[in-house]
């Protein structure tokens, strides 16, 4: 037997790790058992296998978590725990059984120590532990093993102290020891209320770092997915998220990497515009909401109701709102997105009577068919399918169209 290393631990199948046996059982009660039944498997004629081999799949933070660990139990149980290494420690510890029942305080009682000061300490040890919950290989133990929503919450209570942007109808379910092992999103006492003020939104860039799982379980406790989102701040924060997520990306890998977290929180923030309504938004803001928003895939649903909240405002909206490019970067059937224009004209003509609000949009047009009659992409049906949107009660006369047919023709 080697004098340096008598077990083989290979992790997730991409790194081998030489240890001692007796060094890393008296820490992990999980190890322990698997060099137990290895050796009941081999030793047939009695006699101990001169290295244990142990395969682990699916382990926490990978080899770099391993590593970790292994530095713990050749320290003797000593190991420098911060924000950043936190969450993978713990869950570490967890998944390998690092009790007190093998050692005095033993990896899953110093970070769990360590994670009720984060609880009750200041914002960024919060984020960052939160950070460190989305890497790669530790989310899903995090998660099932409730720190998530542990970090969530905690991150709620601050937001609530600090601004009372939230408030919560339960005191207990804004406390971090309520949330344990993640039970269902309508099994939680989450019934929060959201107050709006520029002074709520302090906490907006720090949130926008994480990741949009992340993003997508506090929208779940907060207990706005699927349901119409009644608070502002928080549909504000939304499209605040992800628009910054669309601005830091210089590559689509991330994001499609995500496209069903993006996708559902992008529908979140429709409905809670939607919600909101008018009086909320403007219709130029609208508009940025549908720019933004377009980059993801949004449900049909989504999209009718916000073409349907700003067709109904198309009175107010001005020329630079309406020449969006066409979807996809794909410019053979033209360079604007004219079936958007023909949707948002089909929902005004169809809500708004007001002869006054009639003819505002119908100088609009006119001004859009000359701005969009140079495309020579545009296809006459579409050019046509615009000016033919409106009735004839919305222009006094008709010299903008003939003025933008010309041009079309040339």
């Amino acid at each position: 037997m080697s004098l340096f290393y008598d077990l083989r631990i290979n992790i997730n199948g991409e790194y081998t790790f030489f240890l001692n046996q007796d060094v890393i059982s008296k820490y992990s009660g999980s190890v322990r058992k698997m060099i137990k039944q290895r050796k009941k498997k081999t030793n047939k004629n009695n006699k101990d296998p001169e290295v244990i081999t142990i395969e682990i799949d699916e382990f926490p933070g990978g080899p770099d978590g391993f590593e970790l660990v292994s530095r713990f139990c050749y320290n003797n149980g000593g190991i420098s725990i911060d924000v950043s290494n936190v969450s993978t420690l713990y869950c570490c510890s967890v998944f390998l059984g690092m009790t007190e029942k093998l050692c005095f305080s033993n990896l899953l009682t110093q970070a769990e120590t360590f994670l009720e000061e984060v609880f009750c300490g200041s914002w960024n040890d919060i984020v960052l532990s939160l950070k460190n919950c989305e890497q790669e290989q530790v989310f899903l133990h995090a998660d099932s093993y409730g720190l998530v929503d542990k970090l969530i919450f905690s991150a709620l209570t601050k937001i609530s102290r600090s601004s009372e942007a939230f408030s919560s109808s339960s005191p207990s379910s804004s406390s971090p020891s309520s949330a344990k092992n993640t039970p269902e999103p309508d099994k939680r006492l989450t019934s929060w209320t959201i107050s709006c003020g520029r002074s709520n939104e302090w906490w907006f860039d720090d949130m926008s770092s994480l990741s949009p799982i992340i993003i997508l379980k506090l929208i779940r406790i907060t207990g706005a997915y699927k349901t119409n989102v009644k608070s502002l701040v928080l549909t504000k924060f939304l499209l605040h998220y992800l628009k910054t997520r669309l601005q830091t990306k210089s590559n689509k890998t991330e994001l499609m990497r995500n496209k069903l977290e993006y996708s559902e929180l992008a529908d979140t923030a429709v409905r809670g515009v939607v919600s909101a309504g008018k009086t909320a938004f403007s219709c130029r803001k609208l508009f940025w909401v549908l720019r933004v928003l377009s980059s993801f895939s949004l449900s049909r649903e989504s999209k009718t109701g916000l073409e349907t909240l700003i067709g109904e405002m198309l009175d107010q909206a001005t020329l630079d709102d309406l020449l969006i490019p066409a979807a996809g970067g794909s410019r053979e059937s033209g360079f604007y997105n004219v079936d958007l224009v023909k949707r948002l004209l089909k929902v005004f003509v169809r809500n708004i009577e007001e002869e006054s609000k009639m003819k505002e949009v119908g100088r609009l047009i006119d001004k859009y068919l000359r701005e969009i009659s140079p495309d020579q992409n545009l296809k006459v049906s579409k050019f046509l399918g615009v000016a033919e949107s409106l009735p004839d009660s919305a222009r006094d006369c008709f010299d903008g169209v003939y003025r933008a047919i010309d041009i079309y023709l040339q």
